[in-house]
């Protein structure tokens, strides 16, 4: 996968104001690694409509990163998880990968 998170985004959505552009970056770095560690929870406890809604809630950060592809694979996942699949973990967990580094660097 090629695709990178980047704040396109965030920064077409705060216009001027940094502000407000620091705390929605602040937000999704303080959120993001706590519903990763849900996730992994739920998957490990096999709790496969849990880790659906926390797919859910995670692919909307990956729109917010303007990262198109992995927000589609992540619809695609959720629903799988809620008819008890989980043929895109390996991928879905990748995607997760990238946006936690990319996190550390912004």
């Amino acid at each position: 996968m090629t695709e990178e998170p980047n704040l396109e985004y965030i920064k077409k959505l705060a216009g001027d104001d940094i502000a407000f552009e620091n705390q929605f970056i602040e937000i999704i770095k303080t959120e993001f690694p706590d519903e990763v560690i849900d996730y992994n929870s739920a998957i490990e406890n096999k709790q496969l409509l849990v880790a659906a809604e926390i797919v859910h809630k995670l692919k909307h950060k990956l729109n917010i990163l303007s990262m198109e592809k992995s927000y589609e694979i992540a619809l695609a996942y959720e629903d799988q998880l809620r008819e008890d699949s989980m043929k895109l973990d390996k991928e879905f967990r990748t995607i997760l990968d990238i946006i936690s580094n990319y996190l550390t660097t912004i």
